[in-house]
């Protein structure tokens, strides 16, 4: 049964190597974004910004249940034996970064819905009168809600991370075959959740806020593929060929002008200025974060895809 079981996992992984599909980087991109959203939402909390009128504790955790759930149904698309889906849910591998994943999913969705009920927009009050009741009961309890912030924290790290493990345990793969890579892809969604709170946010402080955030992670992610990049030229022949992928091989020019130049190093400028009030803030640095965390992953996976050991 266990050996049915890892087959089944590798069976739905096998359709992540078809070299031009979308779906997985899609599914890594709304994944990491909706892990970094949960990590913010869930600051928001504990900092009380929930008895606020504000946008971050009324949206955002509806807003992460709508992306992580395109993510999934990417994912799902991608899959090539759709049918064994379930299997994933009749056990528990601890070796296997697909159940890990799965049973994260599973609590995620209850944890982002448990945050939906702390802070329940007008327009939506009303409607359910049982999410009401349990909307009031958790605002009686200030301790059960900052419990539930550190709850959907956690989770978001976790779900973070997952995005990058997933991919790191192909080892066949030597582009993927890197410690750093979970770091990465988990840095990578804190900065695309923070340029697109800095994005669509109408409150002045939280826009301030996730701009210098986004600095922050801007920064981290540049220091984190140095590591990534230096891990890969220090170690086997192979994993120097997969490195020069990115560095001078095939897909340097979009890793250089989109990834690094247009999705870090130009919006960081722009942000330092607007946070130092030298510049207005407007949409272009945020959306700029976006484009390239979505390169980002498509030209991870891409890449990965054409390092190989022989």
């Amino acid at each position: 049964m266990q050996e049915l079981t890892i087959t089944r996992h590798n069976e739905l992984i096998d359709p992540m190597l078809h070299i031009w599909s979308w779906q997985i980087p899609v599914y890594l991109f709304l994944g990491g974004l909706a892990a970094g959203i949960m990590i913010i939402s869930g600051w928001f909390v504990l900092q009380g910004q929930y008895k606020k009128n504000v946008f971050s504790c009324f949206y955002l955790p509806h807003i992460s249940l709508v992306l992580l759930s395109g993510g999934m149904t990417a994912l799902f698309l991608d899959l090539e034996h759709k049918l064994y889906v379930w299997r994933l849910y009749t056990t528990f591998q601890v070796t296997s970064p697909m159940s890990w994943g799965s049973w994260i999913l599973l609590m995620i969705y209850p944890a982002l819905w448990l945050n939906t009920l702390i802070r329940i927009p007008e327009r939506f009050q009303g409607r359910i009168p049982f999410f009401d009741r349990l909307s009031a009961e958790l605002n009686r309890r200030p301790v059960l809600i900052k419990n539930i912030g550190i709850l959907n924290m956690l989770l978001g790290t976790l779900l973070g991370m997952y995005t990058g493990v997933l991919l790191s345990s192909l080892g066949a793969r030597p582009l993927w075959n890197s410690a750093m890579l979970w770091m990465l892809f988990l840095v990578s969604g804190l900065s695309a959740a923070a340029a697109f709170v800095h994005l669509i946010t109408d409150d002045q402080y939280e826009r301030e806020l996730l701009a210098k955030a986004d600095n922050g992670f801007l920064t981290l992610e540049l220091f984190v593929f140095g590591g990534f990049l230096t891990g890969l030229l220090t170690s086997s022949r192979v994993h120097i060929e997969a490195a020069r992928l990115l560095l001078d091989g095939p897909f340097a020019p979009v890793f250089w002008v989109l990834v690094i130049g247009m999705g870090i190093l130009l919006p960081l400028t722009i942000q330092l200025l607007a946070v130092n009030h030298k510049v207005k803030h407007t949409a272009l640095a945020p959306l700029l974060v976006l484009a390239g965390g979505l390169t980002l992953r498509f030209v991870i996976v891409y890449a990965g895809q054409f390092s190989h050991w022989s």
